[in-house]
C-alpha cells in the first residue's frame, strides 16, 4: 500500500475516480470516504499522519501498556459502530472503548471481526469494556456480565474490564440495563456494597478473559473506601475530564495511588461546548492545530488516555492529532479551570439519575 500524507492520497484518490468516471451529463454519485478506502484501498493510505502519537502508551499497574488515544462507542448512532471501529483500526487507533451499557457491543464486534479480516492483529490493540449495574451482585452475576460482552464483542479477553458505576440495581427488575421502581426511580440495591463487587471483579482475572481490571466514576471518598479492601488496586479510574471539569482533586489521588486516568467527554459533550472557549481557542490559533486537537492533547499532556468518540472518517482521523502543549499552554488551561471552581461554575455532563451522592465535590 502507497504511504503518501493522507490529504493527498485522499486528493489523488478523488482525482482518479474523476478521470474514470463516465463523462455524462448525468449526476455523479458522491462516494463517501469509508466506501471509496474499501474499493480503491491502494490509493488511500492506512498510516496515520502521526503515528508516534498513535502509538504512544503509559504503562498500568497490572503491568500491561495502555495506548493514549482510544476510540469512543458511547452514543454511537446504529449502523455506524461497526464502520468506525473498523476504520479506525485501520488508520492506526490501538483502542477501542466501550461498554455493554451502551448497547450497541455487537456492533463492535463486527467491527472488530472486520479489522481482523483486514490483517489488524488481536494482540496489537487494546479492548475495553465495562460491567453494568445490573450484573454487580454476586461473583456468578459479574462473571455473566463479562461473558455477555465477550460474546458480543466475539473476543475471549478483554484487555481492560471496568465497574462502570459504584452502584448496584436490581437484576431482576422490569429492565435488563435501566430497571425502575414504580414511581420512575432507578431500582437500586442499596444494600449492596461496590466493594463486593470489586471483589467479584477481582476473581476474574483468574480466569484469564480479563488482562486489567478498574473502576469508573469513582470520586476520592469512594476508592478511599476500596483501597483498604481490595487485593488488587484498580488499575484505570475512567471519569469524565476536561478543563471545565480537571477533577484534580482525583487526578492527583489517582496518581499517588498508581491508578491511570481515562477522561471520557474531552470536548464537554455532544456538540463540543469547549471548542470556543477562549483559551481552547487561543492555543489552537498558536499552534495550528483545531481546538478539538488542543482538547485532546490536554489529557495526554496530564498522562491520562482521552476517549475520543467519532463515526466520521475525517474526524476518527483528525484525533489522532496530539500535539505536544507546553507549559504555558497548559498554564492557561489549569488558569480557566481554577476560574470556573473559584466561581462554582463547573460543568459536569455526565451523572444518571441514580439518587446516590458518589463524592464528587462539585455534586456534593
Amino acid at each position: 500500500l502507497l504511504s503518501f500524507p493522507s490529504t493527498f492520497s485522499l486528493l489523488s484518490c478523488m482525482l482518479l475516480l474523476s478521470r474514470t468516471l463516465p463523462r455524462t451529463n448525468l449526476p455523479r454519485p458522491r462516494l463517501r470516504f469509508l466506501e471509496i478506502s474499501r474499493r480503491y484501498p491502494q490509493y488511500i493510505t492506512t498510516h496515520s499522519r502521526y503515528p508516534k502519537m498513535a502509538s504512544q502508551t503509559f504503562k498500568l499497574n497490572s503491568g500491561y501498556e495502555i495506548p493514549a488515544v482510544a476510540l469512543g462507542t458511547w452514543q454511537s448512532a446504529p449502523g455506524e459502530v461497526k464502520d468506525a471501529v473498523s476504520y479506525s483500526l485501520k488508520i492506526g487507533y490501538k483502542a477501542i472503548d466501550g461498554a455493554y451499557c451502551y448497547a450497541n457491543e455487537d456492533e463492535v464486534g463486527e467491527g472488530l471481526k472486520q479489522a481482523f479480516a483486514d490483517g489488524v492483529k488481536r494482540e496489537d490493540i487494546f479492548v475495553v469494556t465495562k460491567l453494568w449495574a445490573t450484573y454487580t451482585i454476586g461473583d456468578d452475576k459479574v462473571k455473566e456480565g463479562l461473558e455477555k460482552s465477550l460474546k458480543s464483542l466475539g473476543l475471549d479477553y478483554v484487555d481492560l474490564f471496568l465497574v462502570h458505576w459504584p452502584v448496584a440495581m436490581n437484576p431482576n427488575g422490569n429492565h435488563d440495563r435501566f430497571p425502575t421502581k414504580p414511581d420512575g426511580s432507578r431500582d437500586i440495591i442499596h444494600s449492596h456494597s461496590h466493594v463486593d463487587t470489586w471483589k467479584s471483579v477481582e476473581k476474574l482475572l483468574d480466569t484469564g478473559k480479563v488482562r486489567s481490571i478498574g473502576v469508573c466514576n469513582y470520586s476520592v471518598k469512594y476508592l478511599e473506601e476500596l483501597l483498604p479492601q481490595a487485593k488488587v488496586v484498580p488499575a484505570v479510574n475512567q471519569i469524565e475530564n476536561h478543563p471545565s471539569l480537571p477533577q484534580q482533586e482525583i487526578v492527583d489521588y489517582c496518581k499517588e495511588k498508581g491508578i491511570h486516568i481515562m477522561a471520557y467527554s474531552p470536548l464537554g459533550s455532544t456538540g463540543g461546548p469547549l471548542l470556543t472557549a477562549d483559551p481552547v481557542v487561543k492555543i489552537a490559533e498558536k499552534r495550528g492545530v483545531t481546538p478539538s486537537t488542543v482538547l485532546l492533547s490536554y489529557h495526554v499532556a496530564r498522562g491520562s488516555t482521552v476517549i475520543a468518540k467519532s463515526v466520521t472518517p475525517a474526524r476518527i482521523k483528525a484525533n489522532l492529532e496530539i500535539v505536544k502543549l507546553d507549559d504555558e499552554d497548559l498554564k492557561e488551561l489549569r488558569a480557566y479551570s481554577d476560574d470556573l471552581t473559584a466561581k462554582k461554575e463547573l460543568k459536569r455532563y455526565v451523572y444518571p439519575p441514580f439518587g446516590i451522592d458518589f463524592g464528587f465535590p462539585d455534586k456534593s
